[in-house]
């Protein structure tokens, strides 16, 4: 595999090895049946040590490309002393599990991921229980529905790859190599325990899936929901904003010049969002699921009901956690009536 200069002449998620900045390479790896693509691995060495942010899911593709990429930098996967990871999803912490069982690299995690971790390694819990519960409160039956004719009767595969980190990562400054320091900031929203690493040395920002350059991270997706993700989700926006600006090392997209622009631009989505579903209420509407049905989603604006299940429900979530802060903020009123979520002004 060829080391290329990682210029925004390709497509982001053309695999390769690139050139990020002096020790720091990012390597995009595939994701099956997933419209992001790829994910952004981040390789750090001095040469002679080696720590990635983020892993990859774990998979024979994707390892071999790891395998490719590392060898075009001098290294291999047995060289891999550790892997800092963003957050808990599997397509940023399953390969690292994987690696460390082959040669024995160690994994941190931040520290707020262990709840829903340990639904997600638990045989006896479907991974979408929380999210299934939170449809159901929010009046989505057919989306609920939907995801019964999405997934069916599939059987978990995956659950020896939830496993542990060998550490638990709270805030504060981190060693990676000699010489080389990272701040773990931890950036509750996406996941509860999302962290971003901030190489303030360099002028980088390893974002994870906390600020992105095409798209909106999702909101609070995770086994365990936490009671109101949005007003995390913004504070951490507000948190990484106040920082010096940094070239963003995002987790999906090219490597962009600012954070600050896109944190930015992030908030002020939000912000709109939140006027026009607290207006989609003052229009009449009284569910989430139905607020979500009256808007455009993605930069298509897409109908509801012409997305996949999988993202029917993302977009049925990610409306409740807007409406639940409108109502935590006193700007509107929630009730809970025979289990169902309403909303009114």
């Amino acid at each position: 595999m060829e080391l290329l200069e990682d210029d925004n002449t390709r497509h982001w998620a053309e695999p390769g090895v690139y050139a990020v900045a002096p020790g720091v390479y990012r390597i995009p790896l595939p994701l099956p049946h997933d419209a992001l693509r790829a994910v952004n691995v981040y390789a750090i060495t001095d040469g002679s040590e080696l720590a990635l942010i983020d892993s990859g899911w774990a998979l024979d593709e994707a390892r071999e490309l790891l395998s490719l990429g590392l060898k075009a930098i001098g290294a291999d996967l047995a060289d891999i002393g550790q892997f800092l990871v963003t957050h808990v999803h599997r397509d940023h912490y399953t390969q690292a599990v994987a690696l460390r069982r082959e040669f024995g690299s160690k994994v941190a995690l931040g520290e707020h991921e262990e709840p829903s971790l340990a639904l997600a390694a638990d045989p006896e819990v479907f991974g979408m229980n929380g999210q299934i519960e939170l449809l159901r409160l929010h009046d989505a039956q057919p989306v609920i529905e939907e995801l019964g004719r999405f997934f069916g009767d599939a059987k978990r595969t995956d659950l020896d790859l939830w496993e542990y980190p060998d550490e638990w990562l709270a805030p504060g400054r981190r060693s990676v190599l000699p010489g080389r320091e990272l701040d773990v900031i931890h950036t509750p929203g996406h996941t509860a325990g999302h962290v971003v690493f901030d190489d303030g040395a360099a002028g980088l920002l390893f974002t994870g899936d906390h600020v992105l350059p095409h798209i909106t991270p999702s909101i609070g997706f995770q086994p365990e929901p936490t009671a109101l993700p949005l007003r995390d989700y913004i504070g951490s926006l507000k948190v990484v904003r106040a920082l010096p600006d940094r070239r963003m090392l995002p987790a999906h997209g090219a490597v962009s010049p600012s954070v600050h622009a896109r944190a930015d631009a992030l908030l002020e989505h939000h912000r709109d969002r939140l006027e026009k579903m607290g207006g989609k209420i003052l229009a009449g509407a009284s569910t989430a699921y139905e607020v979500a049905l009256s808007l455009g989603w993605t930069r298509h604006e897409r109908k509801l009901g012409d997305m996949d299940a999988f993202n029917q429900m993302l977009a049925v979530l990610e409306t409740a956690a807007h409406l639940d802060l409108l109502a935590a903020d006193g700007r509107l009123r929630s009730s809970d009536v025979d289990g169902v979520r309403h909303y009114s002004a």
